[in-house]
């Protein structure tokens, strides 16, 4: 094996150690229309833009048309994120 080729499989390795794999689930006491929704996760440059988005595609996904259904989504974007990210779901929802 030539330098070049050992420099190639080292990258490689490194690689391969800085992946990092995510996944999300909702809380089991997750239940309606909801129950069994597979989460994604996104990286954002547009948070904001990109909650709201999700959010309108959830509520149509799933027929949201009561405040029950919609306090449970509220509590499954709440549930599966940061306290951090807290404030632009907050927002985002508010600004339906």
């Amino acid at each position: 094996m030539d330098g070049a080729e050992q420099l190639n499989k080292i990258q490689r390795k490194k690689k391969r150690q800085q992946r990092i794999s995510f996944s999300a689930t909702l809380p089991r006491d997750v239940s309606g229309v909801f129950a069994g929704t597979i989460c994604a996760v996104k990286l954002s440059n547009d948070p904001f833009s990109d909650v709201r988005e999700s959010i309108l595609e959830m509520i149509d996904d799933a027929g949201v048309r009561d405040w029950s259904a919609m306090e449970e989504l509220v509590y499954c974007y709440i549930a599966l994120n940061s306290s951090e990210v807290h404030p632009i779901i907050s927002n985002a929802f508010l600004s339906l």
